[in-house]
């Protein structure tokens, strides 16, 4: 076996850990995000630029890292930066983190599998192949799963990085701005020295549409079987 191939997968499992080991998700809450609101902001404003690059980069490490707290990252750039361009630097960044837990993971494991796990992986994998961009949407669209597990699942289903790439980046767009529309919102409450409830995440006005949005990406599935003929 190929030592060499877990590198990535190593140097990913290794930052977690030592973000678990530094408490570095405790600093992914609001308390702390409202104790340093006004210093960032008037950051943002001196360096507009270097702030957005600094935005981007810690956002996929997060992401490649499995960091909890990505949420909570969105909506806090949103009450920085407003919705559309935190919006967009949170989509860039998330797909980007995404990217390297999959090629990571498809690197270090995926011949592994397939070597010991017989026919069965691969007739799931063709299975989920058949319709891979409805499944990928559906898995991004509606929020049942960890993100991370599924940057890590289509890697062994043998889905191409160019669709993981794709789906991902249209995938989480609604979730995106939705959180960074909170955020915006968010914003003014900070402002006004109060403290934002994490309840505000965790209602149906928010659930619901993403959800709804998950089922319509099945359509084709269920169109293809009720017809009896593979959609092209």
């Amino acid at each position: 076996m190929d030592i060499k191939r877990f590198i990535p997968m190593a140097i990913l499992i290794g930052g977690l850990g030592v973000a678990i080991y530094f408490d570095i998700h405790k600093l992914l809450s609001f308390e702390v995000i409202g104790e340093n609101y006004g210093l960032l902001k008037t950051y943002i404003d001196e360096q507009m630029a270097l702030s957005l690059l600094i935005f981007a980069v810690v956002y996929a490490v997060s992401v490649a890292f499995s960091i909890p707290g990505a949420s909570i990252l969105s909506i806090f750039y949103g009450a920085l930066l407003g919705t559309w361009i935190s919006g967009t630097i949170v989509v860039i960044s998330a797909t980007v983190g995404a990217t390297l837990v999959f090629l990571a993971a498809r690197y270090a494991l995926n011949d592994f599998l397939k070597e010991r796990a017989g026919p069965w992986l691969k007739k799931m994998s063709d299975g989920f192949n058949e319709n891979v961009i409805s499944y990928m949407l559906f898995l991004r669209l509606v929020p049942l799963f960890p993100f991370f597990a599924i940057n890590l699942v289509p890697a062994f289903m043998g889905v191409s990085t160019r669709v993981f790439i794709v789906t991902t980046f249209i995938g989480i767009m609604p979730g995106t701005f939705i959180f960074a529309s909170i955020g915006n919102g968010i914003g003014y409450i900070i402002e006004q020295g109060n403290t934002p409830d994490l309840d505000t995440l965790i209602t149906p006005e928010i659930l619901l549409p993403l959800a709804a949005l998950g089922f319509i990406s099945l359509v084709p599935i269920a169109y293809k079987k009720l017809r009896g003929q593979k959609i092209t």
